[in-house]
C-alpha cells in the first residue's frame, strides 16, 4: 500500500479520522473478497445441484421410455407367464432359466447345489455353471427377490426385467456424468443423454433382449470410464483420489463378473493407457495404479469362479505384467533427443509384445489350457489368415452379429447429427494429439520425476487423452464386430457433446485457423479476477497472462496497455476520504497515468532502501528511489515541487 509520508514543518491533525478511515478501507476490502468467494461456492453448489437433479431425472426417463417401448412391442403385462419367458430369445432364455432355478430351489443351499453341479445344460455331461457362465447376476437377483417382502406385489419376471431396465437409468446417468466432467457443464451431459435416446437402435438392444450379458456389464463399464475420467485430472486430493480409485475398483469387478468379454475390453483399455503412458500424456503413476486395478478386478472373479483357467490364461494379465516388467527393465525411457526417444519407444513396444507372448504361453502351458482357442482360430479365420474346421469359430463367422459393421449404420447416425459432430470433434482432438506427442517427444528433459506431461494438461488433458484413445480403439472394434458397436456408439454421444459444449475444444480449433484471440475468450474471467485482486489489495498483474505466474516487470509493459489488473495501489487521503475505485481504474488504464504502477520486486533484488539511496531498478539501471510521496505524485507536482516547498493543502488540490 502507498500511503503520503509527512514533511517537516507540516503539521496535521486528523490522524485518528485517517487510521479509522483506513482501517475502515481494509475491513470493506477484505469483506469483499468473502462476498466474492461466497457467491461463487453458491453458484457451484446450484449449478451441481441442478446438474446432478437433471442426471437423475434424464436417467429414471430413460429407463421408463425404455420399459414403456417393451411393454407395448410386446404387450408383457397382458400375455401369460409362459409366453413372457419364451419372449426371452436366443442364451436370454438360458440365463433367466438360472435364475427361476434359483427362486424354485426349495432352500438356497440346494439351489447353488443345483447350478454347482448342473447336468440339463449340456448333454451326458455334469457342469459347474458358476465357474463356466457369467450368471452370478442371476444368484444375486434370486436371492434378493427371496429375501425382500415383495412377493405378493411383483412378479419374479418383473422383477428381474425392471432390475435391469433401471440399470439402464445408471448407464445413461454415468454417461452423462461422463461428458460433465470433460467438458465442465451438465448441459454437454444433458445432450449426450439425448444422443443416447434419440440413437437407442445403435446404442442399447435392452428392450426386446433383456438378459443378455451386456446389457448388466455396460453399465457398470460406463461408471468405470466416469470414474477413470475423474481419477486422471490433476491435483487430486487424497481422499478424493483414494474414493475414485475404490470406485474403479467395484465398477471394474463388477463389470468382469458380468460379461464373459470382459478380459478383451479390459485389454483394449490396457492398450489405451499404454499408448498414453508410452507417449508421456498420463502420468505413469496413475496408469500404474489402472493396471494394478484390472489385474486385481480380475484375478477376484477368477476366484469366484472356482479358478476359472480361462481367465488365467488371458493376454490382460500377461499384458499388463509385462508392461510392468518391461518398465523396471528399461530406465531413461522419457529421456533423449526425438530420435533417441522414437528408438527407446519402439524397442519398449518390441519388448513389451515379446514379453506378454512369452508369459501367455508359459501359462498356457502349466494349466493345460485351450479353452478359449476357438476364440483366437474365429480371428484368424474371420481376418483371413486361414481357414478353420472348429465348430465354435464356424459359428461365430455364421452368426450376424460378429461381422462387420452395416454401412446403414452411420446413415442412422447422422440423421441425428451425431455422427457429423462426432467427427468434427474427432478430427480436432486427434490434431491437437498428435503436436502433444511429437512435442512430448521432442522434449528431452524427463517428465517421469513430476509426473507431469509436458504440454498435455494444457493442450489436451490427459482425461480428454485417454477418451480420445478409447473412442479410436473401440471403434476399431465396432466396425471389425457389430456386436460391439454398443460400446462405441454409446461413447459417441459422450465424446460428441462433449466437444461442442467444451471451451477446450474450440480453443483448439480458433489456434488451429490462427484466430485465437485470449483476450476475448478470456475477458469475463480475467474481469472477474482482476476485481478479486484489487478489492483484496493485491499487486497481481493478470491482464493477458497466466494467473499462476508472476507479474509482468513495469519495463516489460508496452507503452499504453491495459493496467487494471494492478491493484495493489490504495490512495488515502486525510479527512476519513478515500479515492473512488472507478477514478482509480481509469487513472490506472490512462497512458499518462503508467507513472503511478510499481511492478513487484523480483525475487532476488535488494530491498528498497531509504529515499535518496541508488538501487537498481527493475530494468537492471540505476537510479535513486523516490519516496512514497513523490511517486503519488504527478509530473506537474514534481516540476512545481522543485521550485517551492509544497504544502499537504496543494498536493491534495
Amino acid at each position: 500500500m502507498i500511503s503520503i509520508r509527512q514533511r517537516k514543518g507540516v503539521k496535521t491533525t486528523e490522524v485518528p479520522e485517517d487510521n479509522a478511515a483506513r482501517e475502515a478501507n481494509v475491513k470493506l476490502e477484505n469483506k469483499l473478497p468473502s462476498d466474492g468467494c461466497a457467491s461463487r461456492r453458491l453458484w457451484k453448489l446450484l449449478s451441481f445441484t441442478v446438474g446432478g437433479t437433471v442426471a437423475l431425472c434424464i436417467g429414471l426417463l430413460t429407463s421408463v421410455y425404455l420399459a414403456t417401448l417393451h411393454e407395448n412391442d410386446l404387450w408383457f403385462s397382458n400375455i401369460k407367464e409362459v409366453e413372457r419367458e419364451i419372449s426371452f430369445r436366443t442364451e436370454c432364455g438360458l440365463y433367466y432359466s438360472y435364475y427361476k432355478q434359483m427362486l424354485q430351489a426349495p432352500t438356497l443351499m440346494q439351489g447353488f447345489h443345483g447350478l454347482i453341479y448342473d447336468n440339463k445344460t449340456e448333454s451326458m455331461r455334469t457342469i459347474n455353471l458358476l465357474q463356466r457362465m457369467n450368471i452370478y447376476q442371476e444368484v444375486f437377483l434370486s436371492i434378493l427377490y427371496r429375501v425382500l417382502p415383495i412377493q405378493k406385489y411383483l412378479e419374479p419376471v418383473y422383477f428381474y426385467i425392471y432390475t435391469l431396465f433401471g440399470l439402464q437409468a445408471i448407464y445413461v446417468t454415468a454417461l452423462y456424468v461422463t461428458s460433465w466432467l470433460l467438458s465442465g457443464t451438465w448441459l454437454s451431459g444433458l445432450l449426450a443423454a439425448f444422443w443416447y435416446v434419440t440413437n437407442r437402435i445403435d446404442t442399447t438392444r435392452v428392450e426386446f433382449t433383456i438378459p443378455l450379458r451386456e446389457n448388466w456389464a455396460l453399465p457398470f463399464f460406463a461408471i468405470q470410464i466416469a470414474a477413470i475420467t475423474y481419477f486422471l485430472r490433476p491435483n487430486l486430493q487424497p481422499l478424493s483420489e483414494r474414493l475414485t480409485l475404490l470406485a474403479i475398483f467395484i465398477s471394474t469387478f463388477l463389470f468382469s463378473l458380468t460379461w464373459q468379454f470382459n478380459q478383451f475390453m479390459m485389454l483394449m483399455q490396457a492398450l489405451v493407457l499404454f499408448t498414453l503412458d508410452s507417449l508421456d500424456m498420463l502420468p505413469a503413476v496413475k496408469a500404474t495404479w489402472l493396471y494394478g486395478i484390472q489385474m486385481t478386478g480380475l484375478l477376484l472373479v477368477c476366484i469366484l469362479q472356482f479358478f476359472n483357467s480361462m481367465i488365467l490364461g488371458s493376454l490382460l494379465i500377461s499384458f499388463n505384467l509385462s508392461v510392468l516388467i518391461a518398465r523396471k527393465l528399461q530406465k531413461n525411457l522419457k529421456t533423449g533427443s526425438f530420435l533417441n526417444r522414437l528408438g527407446k519407444l519402439l524397442l519398449h513396444l518390441f519388448a513389451v509384445l515379446c514379453l506378454t507372448l512369452f508369459l501367455n504361453s508359459i501359462i498356457k502351458k502349466i494349466l493345460n489350457l485351450k479353452s478359449d482357442e476357438h476364440i483366437f482360430k474365429f480371428l484368424k479365420a474371420k481376418f483371413g489368415f486361414g481357414a478353420t474346421r472348429d465348430f465354435d469359430a464356424n459359428l461365430y463367422l455364421c452368426e450376424e452379429a460378429f461381422g462387420l459393421l452395416p454401412f446403414n449404420t452411420f446413415g442412422r447416425l447422422s440423421d441425428t447429427l451425431l455422427f457429423y459432430a462426432y467427427i468434427f470433434v474427432l478430427s480436432i482432438t486427434v490434431m491437437a494429439a498428435l503436436a502433444v506427442a511429437f512435442h512430448n517427444l521432442s522434449d528431452s528433459k524427463s517428465q517421469q520425476s513430476t509426473g507431469q506431461s509436458g504440454k498435455c494438461t494444457i493442450i489436451l488433458k490427459p482425461e480428454t487423452a485417454y477418451n480420445l484413445i478409447h473412442t479410436i480403439l473401440f471403434g476399431f472394434l465396432a466396425l471389425s464386430t457389430m456386436r460391439m458397436k454398443y460400446l462405441w456408439t454409446s461413447h459417441m454421444c459422450v465424446f460428441a457433446s462433449f466437444g461442442l459444449c467444451s471451451p477446450e475444444i474450440w480453443e483448439l480449433l480458433l489456434k488451429s485457423i490462427h484466430l485465437y484471440n485470449p483476450k476475448r475468450l478470456q475477458h469475463a474471467k480475467e474481469g472477474r479476477v482482476r476485481w478479486e485482486h484489487a478489492a483484496a489489495g493485491r499487486g497481481q498483474a493478470v491482464h493477458g497472462q497466466d494467473l499462476n505466474q508472476p507479474p509482468p516487470l513495469r519495463g516489460q509493459q508496452p507503452e499504453g496497455a491495459d493496467q487494471s489488473g494492478v491493484s495493489d495501489i490504495r490512495q488515502e487521503v486525510p479527512g476519513g476520504r478515500a479515492r473512488p475505485a472507478e477514478v482509480l481504474r481509469r487513472r490506472l488504464r490512462h497512458p499518462g497515468g503508467q507513472y503511478l504502477l510499481r511492478a513487484q520486486a523480483p525475487a532476488g533484488l535488494p530491498a528498497a532502501g531509504p529515499a535518496g539511496r541508488r538501487q537498481r531498478a527493475h530494468d537492471g539501471w540505476p537510479r535513486r528511489e523516490r519516496s512514497r510521496l513523490e511517486t503519488c505524485r504527478p509530473p506537474s507536482l514534481l516540476r512545481r515541487d522543485k521550485e517551492k516547498p509544497a504544502t499537504l493543502h496543494s498536493i491534495l488540490h
